[in-house]
């Protein structure tokens, strides 16, 4: 073999390209690979991607749904805001009806001291004093010189029994509208239903133990319509 031919044949052999199993172009089993696996990317994606169209109508979807959630929320607080107003308006309207006398008992409540006070007035050996007037007539046969045998005694004690009949009716009123009188004599002192108007040492009695009852208190229904005046025991060994 010439020199010639040794030379074309060497280029010959340098032109061929071999390939490896690692470098060069893909086989046809990759390319199958590549496409499985692209396969297996659309299927963990789930459905196909979606148009312009589609995707703005699901942001607006989403918007209208947060809407709904917060305007259901406010929804809900005014009906409990509602509901609550209702309870409340129908509390105060039973306490107006039930306070509404208040303050004209607070102040019948002066007549009532002073009809106590005039019973109080009368001694009661007077009161159980026998009368010195001979039996009165028969009520069917009136005498015109029966109230000329009358004593004094005697009518102080129609005047008495009358001024105390209008006591006991006055307060059975009061009663009926839920105002009650109540004596704390001997109850622990309490400022909020009590107001001491002098303090005593009394021996074997505790302190601030209410002592005597000038004026007594009185209650409409649960609130303390007037404090009763009160003498406290007072504390020695302060």
């Amino acid at each position: 073999m010439s020199r010639a031919q040794a030379f074309q044949l060497y280029r010959s052999l340098a032109g061929v390209r071999y390939y490896s199993e690692g470098n060069g172009q893909p086989s046809e089993s990759a390319e199958a690979k590549k496409g499985e696996e692209k396969k297996d990317e659309a299927k963990d994606t789930g459905a196909p991607q979606p148009s312009p169209a589609e995707a703005e109508c699901l942001e607006k979807l989403k918007v209208k749904e947060a809407e709904v959630v917060d305007l259901t929320g406010r929804l809900r607080y005014l009906q409990a805001d509602f509901l609550n107003l209702q309870r409340n308006a129908a509390r105060e309207k039973e306490q107006t009806k039930d306070f509404a006398i208040s303050r004209f008992a607070s102040d019948l409540l002066e007549t009532v001291d002073v009809l106590a006070i005039a019973l109080k007035s009368v001694p009661q050996s007077v009161l159980q004093t026998p009368s010195a007037e001979g039996p009165s007539p028969p009520p069917e046969q009136p005498s015109p010189s029966t109230s000329q045998q009358k004593t004094p005694e005697a009518y102080l004690k129609d005047l008495h029994t009358g001024v105390e009949m209008t006591h006991r009716l006055l307060l059975q009123t009061l009663f009926k509208y839920g105002v009650k009188p109540f004596d704390p004599t001997g109850d622990k002192f309490d400022p909020n239903r009590h107001e001491a108007l002098y303090q005593a040492p009394v021996p074997g009695k505790e302190p601030g133990t209410v002592l005597d009852c000038q004026k007594d208190g009185y209650m409409i229904k649960d609130r303390v319509l007037r404090a009763a005046q009160v003498g406290v025991v007072q504390d020695t060994q302060s």
